[in-house]
C-alpha cells in the first residue's frame, strides 16, 4: 500500500485527536486569502472550518496554482500535517503537501451568495445554497441538538415513540385551517395538524408516548412566527391531568436548553446569540391563570377582554418582566377545541395551558388535560358542529377503559428561534413553507 493510500482521511471536527498526523480533508472553499508566495484556501466540510496553508515552494507549480485561483464553494481534497495554531479559527491549520480539485466553480457562472448584503427574497430563492453559510448551518445545528434533547428526555423517561399519519380522515380542531388532498375513490383526506388524537390511542396501549413529525396548518398567516408545514412533537400520558403536564413540558425545556448551551455554544457565538439569556432559564418557571393574565395585560394597556384568545403582542407584553417562559393555564372552554377537559368547579374553564417563552418568541407549547368522559365528549363534539361518525374510532377510546390523560405538542421551529435568537422562523428548518413560499 502506498503512503498516499494508506493516509486517513478526517472530519475537520476531529483534527484535535490527530495534531502531527498528515491526514486527508474533503470539503467545499469557504474563502481563499492569497500573499505572494503562500496562500490560505479556507475548507469546510460540514463539521467545521480549518485554514491550509499552501508554500509554492513545497507543492508542484500546478497544485500551487490550483489552489491559489479557486474560486467559492468550489469542491476539493487537501492532504498534509495537522498542526496547532491558536490564532486560526478552530485553533489548527493543515499545511498541505498535495490537493485534487473534484470541481471548480466556474467564473463565468460563479456562486451567487457572495459576502455583499442580499435581499430576503434573493436568499431565500437561493434557500439551497444559502444553507451554506456560517449563520444559517449554525441554525440547523442548534435545530439537530434541540431534536436529540427532545428525543433523549422522552426516551429517558419511559415515553415510547409511536409515529402517527399525515393522511388523517378528520379534523382534530376543525378543517378550517386543514389542507384537503384527494385520496383514491374520490375520498378527501387532510395532511394532519397534530398527531394528538392519535397519541392518545397509543397511550392507552403504552401508557406514555409521544410523536415527532411533520403537520401542516393552512392559516393564511404572514407573521415570523408561522409556517405552513412544521415540526412537532407531541407527549400523550395516560393517568395524568394538567399538572403532569405542566411539570414534564417545564422538564423538557429546562432538559433541552441544558443541551443547547452544552454542545452548541460555537454555533450560538456564530449566530450572535446573547447566550446570558439562555443561562438565566431555570425552573420553576413564572405560573399564572388565565383570569390573572387577562389582568395584567389590561394593566398593561392591552384591549383584550376575558374570553379572548393573545394575540402576538399579548404574548410578548404577559413575558416582557421574565427571563423564563411563563405558564398560563386555565383558559376559557369556547376558545379550545372540543377535546378539552373542563374545569370541575367551573366548566366554562378548559383545562389546558400555554407556555410562553421570553424575548417575544411567544407560545411554545399548547397541551391540557383530555376530556375521558364519553357523554361529554360526545356533547362537545356536537357543541362544535363537528360529525360524530368521523370520531368514531376515537369515542371508542372512552367506551373502553377510559382514564384521565393529559398532553400537549411543542413546535420545533419556534423552539429554535428562541434558541438561536432569530427573528424569523423561516431560518430554522431547511426548507421553510410559508404563505407565499413553497420553493425550493
Amino acid at each position: 500500500m502506498s503512503s498516499e493510500q494508506s493516509i486517513r482521511r478526517i472530519l475537520i471536527s476531529e483534527a484535535s485527536r490527530h495534531e502531527g498526523e498528515t491526514v486527508e480533508l474533503a470539503g467545499w472553499l469557504y474563502n481563499l486569502r492569497r500573499s505572494g508566495k503562500i496562500c490560505f484556501p479556507q475548507l469546510r466540510d460540514g463539521t467545521g472550518i480549518i485554514q491550509c496553508v499552501a508554500v509554492k515552494s513545497a507543492l508542484p507549480e500546478e497544485t500551487f496554482e490550483a489552489l491559489k485561483n479557486l474560486t467559492q464553494e468550489s469542491s476539493f481534497k487537501v492532504r498534509g500535517k495537522l498542526r496547532a495554531e491558536p490564532r486560526a479559527h478552530g485553533g489548527y491549520e493543515l499545511d498541505v503537501e498535495s490537493a485534487e480539485i473534484l470541481q471548480r466553480v466556474s467564473e463565468e457562472d460563479p456562486y451567487p451568495i457572495t459576502p455583499k448584503d442580499h435581499g430576503i427574497d434573493f436568499l431565500m430563492d437561493h434557500r439551497h445554497l444559502w444553507l451554506r453559510s456560517r449563520r444559517q448551518h449554525a441554525a440547523l445545528r442548534v435545530r439537530h441538538e434541540v431534536i436529540k434533547g427532545i428525543r433523549d428526555y422522552f426516551d429517558s423517561h419511559d415515553f415510547v415513540l409511536v409515529d402517527t399519519p399525515i393522511f388523517t380522515p378528520a379534523a382534530c380542531e376543525g378543517t378550517t385551517t386543514l389542507f384537503e388532498v384527494d385520496y383514491f375513490e374520490d375520498e378527501k383526506v387532510y395532511l394532519a395538524q397534530s398527531g394528538q388524537l392519535y397519541s392518545e390511542a397509543t397511550a392507552a396501549a403504552f401508557g406514555k408516548v409521544y410523536c415527532f413529525g411533520p403537520t401542516f396548518r393552512a392559516e393564511k398567516s404572514k407573521t415570523r412566527r408561522h409556517l405552513t408545514e412544521f415540526w412537532m412533537v407531541e407527549p400523550e400520558m395516560a393517568f395524568a391531568d394538567l399538572e403532569d403536564v405542566k411539570r414534564v413540558g417545564e422538564e423538557m425545556i429546562l432538559f433541552v436548553v441544558g443541551r443547547v448551551l452544552e454542545n452548541r455554544r460555537e454555533d450560538l457565538k456564530a449566530l450572535e446569540r446573547d447566550v446570558t439569556k439562555l443561562e438565566n432559564i431555570c425552573g420553576p418557571f413564572h405560573r399564572m391563570s388565565y383570569d390573572d393574565a387577562v389582568l395584567k395585560l389590561q394593566a398593561k394597556g392591552s384591549e383584550i377582554q376575558w374570553g379572548g384568545d393573545f394575540g402576538n403582542t399579548d404574548e410578548t407584553l404577559l413575558t416582557e418582566d421574565s427571563d423564563r417562559p411563563v405558564i398560563v393555564d386555565r383558559f376559557p372552554a369556547s376558545i379550545k377545541a372540543f377535546y378539552f377537559q373542563p374545569a370541575p368547579e367551573r366548566p366554562e374553564v378548559a383545562l389546558g395551558v400555554d407556555f410562553i417563552a421570553p424575548e417575544g418568541y411567544g407560545e411554545i407549547i399548547g397541551g391540557g388535560q383530555r376530556i375521558h368522559d364519553l357523554n361529554l365528549l360526545l356533547q362537545r363534539i356536537d357543541d362544535h358542529g363537528l360529525p360524530r361518525e368521523a370520531f368514531n374510532w376515537y369515542l371508542d377510546l372512552r367506551r373502553y377503559g377510559s382514564v384521565p390523560h393529559a398532553g400537549f405538542g411543542m413546535g420545533v421551529e419556534r423552539f429554535v428561534a428562541w434558541m438561536c435568537g432569530l427573528e424569523h422562523i423561516r431560518e430554522t428548518i431547511a426548507f421553510p413553507r410559508m404563505l407565499y413560499r413553497t420553493r425550493p
